[in-house]
């Protein structure tokens, strides 16, 4: 079976279960941000484990499951928590929730995640606007040949993060009088945590936070043609910035602490986006 062949099992599985609920967002929540699938009104959950060739969430901070219902009067899908390669997953793993959500119908994606500040300027509990990524690994979800029912061969990857939804951002901040930062994520494989020489590799390239997550999802996402919209939490400084070891316990507890801000500035987004 190819791949395009389990993505429509895994969404026919779905909206076996949801009565063909159909998505108009989703919403990928990085570690300890999970809690939005909790605000979902008249919600159907469905974990990971139940839908065909989903892979399984096995990082802390990630409950592993899909939630389904209404959230700022859009029906939403989301992903508490989410799969990374650094779990022994593929790419093309990692972007499969995706696809899942595009052959559902879904054409805008909110993803989050939570990141280490490379950028001197910032600092924990500050949310980041994404403008961009770095990704310097070779592995894409889009290796091999192309599934022309997904997308382009060669898509465009100039605007992932697509202005029109930044703008939204901006002034969902402004109505809420949220400060906002804005800047470039870097993608790093982990789970290991960068060493302070890669931090400073990666401010040398541009980068203004650093993580794990996320990248793959966008490509993938992008090569569906939804728009993207996507917050970074920072949640720590990166390595070599302060003199002490980075712990998953920090991440997590800021990602608690930002569950008041984070959370209405999202819904906010999600109210003001025009499906």
């Amino acid at each position: 079976m190819n791949l395009h062949a389990k993505c429509k099992e895994a969404a026919e599985y779905i909206n076996g279960v949801t009565g063909g609920f159909r998505p108009e967002i989703l919403l990928v929540m990085g570690s300890g941000l999970g809690f939005i699938g909790d605000l979902c009104e008249d919600a159907a959950t469905v974990p990971y484990g139940d839908v065909p060739h989903m892979p399984r969430s096995t990082a802390p901070g990630h409950a592993g499951r899909f939630v389904f219902g209404k959230l700022s009067g859009k029906n939403a899908m989301v992903m508490q928590g989410r799969v990374h390669s650094y779990e022994g997953l593929g790419f093309d793993q990692v972007a499969f929730p995706i696809r899942v959500a595009a052959a559902l119908g879904c054409a805008t994606m909110a993803v989050t995640n939570a990141s280490g500040a490379v950028n001197l300027d910032y600092r924990p509990g500050d949310i980041m606007l994404m403008l961009d990524h770095i990704k310097l690994t070779a592995a894409s979800p889009l290796t091999g040949p192309n599934i022309p029912e997904f997308g382009v061969r060669f898509p465009d990857m100039t605007a992932a993060y697509t202005p029109a939804l930044r703008e939204i951002a901006r002034a969902a901040a402004r109505e809420l009088g949220q400060p906002l930062k804005e800047g470039v994520y870097m993608f790093f494989g982990g789970p290991q945590y960068e060493t302070p020489a890669e931090i400073r590799a990666a401010r040398a390239l541009g980068a203004d936070v650093v993580g794990m997550s996320t990248v793959p999802e966008v490509i993938a996402a992008r090569h569906a043609g939804m728009d993207i919209l996507g917050f970074s939490l920072v949640c720590n400084m990166a390595a070599g910035v302060l003199d002490k070891p980075l712990t998953e316990e920090e991440v997590l507890d800021a990602a608690e602490a930002a569950k008041g801000y984070f959370s209405e500035l999202l819904l906010k987004c999600v109210m003001l986006i025009d499906n």
